[in-house]
């Protein structure tokens, strides 16, 4: 196992497509972490993210041998089957629905007298809140959301998103400026909360 750590990716996909079982679980834990944060991000639904980490290993052994290392990163092989999963579980459930334009319900909870901060936890709004950016990110636009999720959420540079999906870095660069602006649209009547509690930004990782 050892001496498998120093393959690359696409070594150990080969040796998976000849039956190294071994191979195919350092490979399968190189890469689960990162197919299932695009996933999970990309549908807002923890659920969703296992079925598509599930389906992706899956599906890659059985499409290995149309991989061409020259064509770019196992990594982003990978994505593109988990791009194609998502979309259809998009399809089936449309799992997500666009964020409020008032957070009302929060609003509520922070200036009610007798529900308020006295009887519910800061940590308990304080999950709201980063629920409510999870929210705000699945409601985007796929194009702005995609970049968002690649780039901030899942820290992939201009140049591996660029890789994944297909389009110029420059592209990227803009669809991530707008995708930024609509976000903190979206979040805006969060900030007061936020101050209210004293607490970060539950949107840091998006800016």
């Amino acid at each position: 196992m050892d001496k498998l750590q120093s393959r690359s990716d696409a070594e150990l996909l080969q040796l998976s497509i000849a039956g190294e079982e071994s191979a195919f679980r350092v490979l399968y834990e190189r890469l689960k972490s990162g197919v299932f944060r695009y996933a999970f991000y990309m549908t807002n639904s923890r659920s969703s993210a296992e079925e598509v980490t599930q389906e992706v290993f899956i599906s890659l052994l059985k499409v290995a041998r149309t991989y061409r290392e020259e064509k770019g990163e196992v990594a982003g092989f990978a994505f593109g089957i988990a791009r194609n999963f998502v979309r259809r579980i998009e399809r089936r459930e449309r799992p997500y629905s666009p964020l409020p334009n008032r957070n009302d319900d929060l609003e509520k909870l922070l200036e009610s007298p007798t529900t308020g901060l006295e009887t519910v936890s800061g940590q308990m709004i304080r999950n709201e809140l980063v629920e409510r950016v999870h929210g705000a990110v699945a409601s985007l636009p796929d194009h702005y959301r995609q970049v968002v999720v690649l780039c901030d959420l899942c820290e992939l540079s201009y140049e591996q998103a660029s890789s994944r999906l297909g389009c110029a870095v420059g592209t990227i660069r803009s669809r991530l400026n707008r995708a930024h602006a609509l976000l903190a649209h979206k979040l805006r009547p969060l900030r007061s909360s936020q101050a209210a509690l004293g607490c970060p930004g539950a949107e840091g990782c998006l800016t």
